[in-house]
């Protein structure tokens, strides 16, 4: 049984190359000397964290999600994902996510949230509504507090996991106006993430300034075009997609301006 180890070391919140060694952290005091308890104490589970170079994916089976997924697998060396069961009127984006996760050898976490739907009508979650722009210039496909839940979510589940990294799809680019998208919601909840659970989290946004057709050429410099044949983008929620919903033609039209076939089928 291994007893008292001394480290002298650096924390930091730099896990984008991949290689990196086991360290362990004590939350609010970067540089830290001194004895770590083995993981058996109290005081082990109480004052200090075992941090890897891992990173938590929100995975919801879209085309942006999987991106993060393949971005990821680039840059850690332990990937897990977390998909969330909000009641979304598509179920085969579930599916889509699971099927990626397999695709990709890395463990996937289901978690229903079921709440949505009786806090907000929206086109997402409800099977009657048509998808349409609001008088306020947001489509009403928008959940309020979406992201927001999901990221304190995953956070929750990934400080269980002893990962303290969230990669989530979210661009400002081709954000359709949603607010939960921007930059500055984001670092704001990374920081309100970091103060609730007392540790330092990071969230990567790796697609957050690049328009559709760059993140298509990402996932081409990637070599993970193939992926996207997974996915699930079609608001109709049809399989072949129908290439005609606000969603497809963002989505179509990302391809052809990087000059790129999408593997996915079409109706039309």
């Amino acid at each position: 049984m291994i007893g008292l180890v001394r480290l002298i070391f650096l924390c930091h919140n730099d896990y984008g190359s991949r290689g990196g060694a086991v360290v362990a952290c004590r939350a609010h005091n970067p540089k830290v000397v001194g004895s770590i308890p083995t993981p058996a104490t109290k005081s082990f589970r109480e004052n200090w964290i075992f941090m890897t170079n891992s990173a938590m994916v929100l995975l919801s089976g879209g085309q942006d999600s999987a991106t993060c997924l393949a971005w990821a697998l680039e840059r850690y060396d332990s990937v897990q994902a977390i998909c969330f069961d909000y009641g979304q009127r598509h179920r085969v984006e579930l599916e889509c996510a699971k099927d990626l996760a397999r695709e990709a050898s890395i463990p996937l976490k289901i978690m229903p949230l079921d709440i949505f739907s009786s806090l907000t009508q929206n086109a997402l979650t409800s099977s009657t509504l048509t998808i349409e722009s609001s008088s306020d210039g947001l489509p009403n496909t928008f959940v309020p507090g979406r992201n927001l839940i999901f990221l304190t979510t995953a956070a929750i589940a990934a400080y269980q996991q002893g990962c303290r990294t969230l990669v989530t799809g979210v661009c400002q680019t081709d954000y359709s106006g949603y607010p939960d998208c921007r930059d500055d919601f984001v670092q704001s909840a990374q920081s309100s993430i970091s103060l609730a659970l007392d540790d330092a989290f990071t969230i990567e946004t790796p697609l957050m300034y690049l328009t559709k057709s760059q993140t298509v050429k990402l996932m081409q410099s990637l070599n993970k075009l193939h992926w996207y044949g997974m996915t699930h983008t079609c608001y109709e929620g049809l399989r072949p997609a129908c290439g005609r919903c606000p969603s497809c033609l963002l989505r179509l039209k990302g391809f052809q301006d990087a000059g790129i076939p999408d593997p996915l089928d079409y109706d039309s």
